[in-house]
């Protein structure tokens, strides 16, 4: 009996241990499926946000592709132009604080979701005007259409040319009249690129937060880096479609191709500007889809539940875990987020590093952003490039170099643990280095094109003065030709005439791109008074240095991409946040650039339309003068940067640098005064960062 009983006792204490045993193994078991889901949650958002970045990035740089388009297509200034670019951050402005700010307690990724629809719905809306404006119109001269009807272009008396033609011209002018309210249907861009904005503004204050709450902490830095690097990818493959695009006619699909008069080269010509913001307008729906399947919260990682980092929505939103039942009014309270905001603000701006280094990138950012806006325009009018041409190489070229240089810049401060101190040297170092190889583009431009009456008199003397009165002469006076005409053609002798009838052709022969004009009077009188020469459609190509000159500006421009990207690392968390004063930059910059215009095109009932040719000395000078002007005022900016940052530093921070510490700030509570600025600074994306550089 002894020994049963003593099993029996034995029997129910093993009874008794099993089920401590099984309960471990299952909270063993729950832990390892949570970390699985944890995992794999976060590696699905992961996916879909790096697909958002680039769709953003590739709808913000073919945006860029196609400002001469645009341009011409609507017939608007550069300075318009730039208005129309500026609106996308306007529309981010308008609610990147809430966003940022109040997000984080909403369902971020839905948010996210919403936000894609919003800039899909914008995209779509900037390619409508194209649906509805009727065809493009380009300035031809009847004789130059495909036509039966040989008309002289000099109209020397009115009475040679058929009544059933000038009928029929002056009904086109009409009917063009008729329609040209349709040119102030840039608004809609402006709107959708507004849109734009305000759909994109979630992704990054959200997306990347996400992140931070619900990664690993080692992962985090890991996965964002993913994001960036994907969202480097969306520029070379937008200004890749520009190029595709801009070889397309614009009303491709609308009319018959074989009855365009104009090719790719001519100044007048439109692409397929519409097409590109319908794909991107796609992209950027199916970017937005796997978001509303995703869940509110993700398992947090044990690394993370008593971390002291956290995101904005730790930060700024105590968020209480055990009444996550309640409505929603009780979730959210305003007024207390509210009564942190203020003070966050104000220790933000007492912080001098901060201010100092806001007004720098302010104004280092005003300068590239101009830059980068009308990089395409510069090449074309400076070097006589086509479109397509001008953003292929900034697709293939540039873009990857700026990839390069953020990743190098990242390497560099990783390999030697650059401090705070260090980093700044770096920045200002790489700025400084950057804007002096920017300075050695002044002399590599071309001159203007020969074109008689604007940079060249009909006599071949340069340097022209009051060149609307200039553009008539005693070879073309006997001629009932317009001042305002943009047809140009090519002499034999290599200069450029604003239209067969000014250069006072009598005869033509052929129709379409393959006219050739004959007996020019305007057209000798260069080379041999009493010799009447012949001419073809289009402008001359400039001249033969030209292309060497282009050569060498790519070379430069990659290199000064490079070095202004690697500066960019260091500082790249607190530049990439405060740009929205960059607003300006395009609108100054446009304004600038319209001065330097020789020729503006005219509206069919009138008014001044878009430039169809720049001096380009003079853009040169406006241009890189502009850009290099507000680049110095930024290195004066950081260098004081550098200066309150080694005041504030002492030798024992240095030396925890130098030994792997982070920073040159050694104090607690230096670090609890940056701490706030890092995490306010989050809120104020810079929009397309991914397109600027």
């Amino acid at each position: 009996m002894e020994i049963s009983s003593k099993e029996n006792t034995q029997f129910f204490s093993n009874n008794t241990i099993l089920p401590v045993d099984r309960s471990s193994f299952k909270s063993e078991s729950s832990a390892s499926k949570e970390k699985q889901s944890c995992c794999g949650g976060i590696k699905i958002f992961l996916g879909a946000l790096s697909f958002v970045y680039f769709a953003k990035a590739l709808s913000g740089s073919y945006l860029k592709s196609t400002i001469t388009q645009i341009e011409r297509r609507f017939d608007i200034p550069s300075s318009l132009v730039g208005v129309i670019d500026g609106s996308f951050e306007i529309g981010n402005l308008l609610i990147i604080i809430l966003v940022s700010y109040f997000g984080a307690k909403l369902h971020r990724p839905r948010i996210i979701g919403a936000g894609c629809l919003i800039m899909s719905a914008g995209t779509f809306l900037i390619a409508m005007p194209q649906f509805f404006m009727g065809r493009y119109r380009y300035e031809r001269f009847p004789s130059t259409i495909n036509s039966t009807v040989s008309i002289s272009p000099c109209l020397q008396d009115k009475s040679q040319t058929p009544l059933s033609a000038l009928e029929k011209s002056q009904a086109k002018i009409n009917a063009g009249c008729e329609k040209e309210a349709g040119s102030s249907m840039w608004i809609y861009v402006l709107l959708g690129n507004l849109l734009r904005g305000i759909g994109e503004t979630p992704i990054q204050p959200l997306g990347i937060t996400y992140i931070d709450d619900y990664a690993i902490e080692e992962n985090a830095a890991l996965y964002i880096g993913c994001v960036q690097t994907v969202a480097i990818i969306g520029p070379i493959f937008g200004f890749l479609l520009g190029s595709l695009c801009a070889k397309l006619y614009v009303d491709i699909g609308f009319v018959d191709l074989d009855s365009v008069t104009i090719t790719h080269k001519d100044v007048q010509w439109v692409g397929a500007w519409w097409l590109g913001y319908l794909i991107a307008g796609v992209i950027s729906i199916l970017a937005g889809i796997p978001f509303w399947f995703l869940p509110k919260h993700l398992p947090k990682p044990e690394s993370r539940k008593d971390s002291s980092t956290s995101s904005e929505q730790s930060k700024f939103i105590a968020e209480d875990n055990k009444d996550q039942h309640k409505s929603y009014q009780q979730q959210v309270k305003i007024a207390e987020m509210a009564k942190d905001f203020l003070p966050s603000l104000k220790n933000l701006f007492g912080n001098p590093v901060y201010i100092l280094y806001l007004c720098a990138s302010i104004i280092q950012f005003n300068s590239l952003i101009g830059m980068v806006t009308y990089k395409p325009k510069y090449i074309e009018q400076q070097y006589g490039q086509t479109s397509s041409k001008t953003n292929f190489v900034i697709g293939l070229i540039n873009i990857p170099a700026v990839a390069f240089g953020i990743f190098s810049g990242g390497l560099i401060m990783k390999k030697f643990r650059i401090s705070v101190l260090g980093a700044a040297k770096l920045s200002l170092g790489s700025s400084f280095f950057g804007y002096l190889l920017l300075l050695s583009l002044f002399a590599m431009g071309c001159e203007n094109s020969d074109v008689a009456g604007l940079t060249v008199s009909y006599h071949g003397t340069k340097q022209m003065t009051d060149y609307e009165q200039a553009l008539f002469s005693e070879c073309n006076s006997g001629c009932a030709c317009s001042k305002n005409d943009w047809d140009p053609i090519c002499g034999e002798n290599g200069v450029t005439y604003i239209s067969a009838c000014l250069a006072g052709c009598q005869a033509s022969n052929g129709s379409g791109k393959n006219t050739v004009f004959f007996n020019c009077s305007c057209v000798g009188t260069l080379q041999s008074p009493s010799r009447s020469s012949s001419a073809v459609v289009g402008p001359c190509q400039k001249g033969n240095e030209c292309p060497k000159m282009f050569l060498y500006f790519l070379v430069i421009s990659v290199i000064t991409s490079y070095t202004l990207s690697v500066g960019g690392t260091p500082g790249y968390i607190l530049i990439a946040k405060c740009s929205q004063a960059g607003i300006p930059a395009p609108v100054y910059f446009g304004v600038a650039i319209d001065t330097t215009c020789l020729k503006w095109g005219s509206k069919r009932c009138g008014g001044r339309g878009a430039c169809r040719l720049y001096d380009s000395s003079a853009l040169r000078y406006v241009y890189l003068g502009l850009t290099l002007v507000l680049g110095t005022v930024s290195i004066f900016f950081s260098v004081a940067v550098l200066w309150v940052l080694r005041k504030r530093s002492s030798p024992q921070d240095e030396t925890l640098s130098a030994n792997g510490e982070r920073g040159t700030c050694g104090t607690k509570s230096r670090k609890d005064n940056f701490v706030n600025s890092d995490r306010l600074i989050q809120t104020t994306y810079w929009p397309e960062k991914e397109t600027r550089l």
